[in-house]
């Protein structure tokens, strides 16, 4: 089961890509198993020396009852001390973003893999989709001469 965010490839030039751990809860991990996350509008933050994963939606879990989770809570994410440290400078001195590109399983732990980004502008963003549309038709066309 593999959650992926699509809009960060969109809207953001990916640096640099870190997979780090994230602490969760039982109905959590039960909620992700079954797929029901939502990366969308999620980033992370550096508070304290300390990386939190923000607004990331997970389901309640249908049978947690009382011990079921804050949908939206704030998530600490497990990295090591200097991953930390490189990544606050990187984030301050350059005005970078921490933006959460997919949510994943290896060997039953989830994982999520941390983009380094910077935000595209709306040109950048026109430039992605008239690249996207020539790769889509220059697929076409290889696929008409072929057969």
């Amino acid at each position: 089961m593999e959650v992926v965010n699509r809009e960060a490839k969109y809207n953001y030039f990916i640096l640099e890509e870190l997979e780090c751990g994230i602490a969760l809860t039982g109905t959590e991990i039960k909620s992700i198993r079954s797929g029901k996350v939502n990366l969308k509008d999620s980033y992370a933050l550096i508070r304290n020396h300390e990386v939190f994963l923000v607004n990331t939606h997970i389901a309640e879990y249908n049978e947690g009852n009382i011990f079921n989770h804050d949908t939206r809570r704030s998530r600490k994410l497990l990295l090591h001390k200097k991953e930390i440290l490189k990544l606050e400078s990187k984030v301050t001195l350059e005005g970078l973003t921490l933006i959460p590109l997919k949510l994943y399983f290896n060997k039953n732990k989830v994982k999520i893999l941390l983009g380094l980004c910077r935000g595209k502008k709306t040109f950048d963003k026109r430039e992605t989709i008239k690249i996207r549309e020539q790769n889509r038709e220059a697929s076409k066309l290889a696929k008409y001469n072929y057969k």
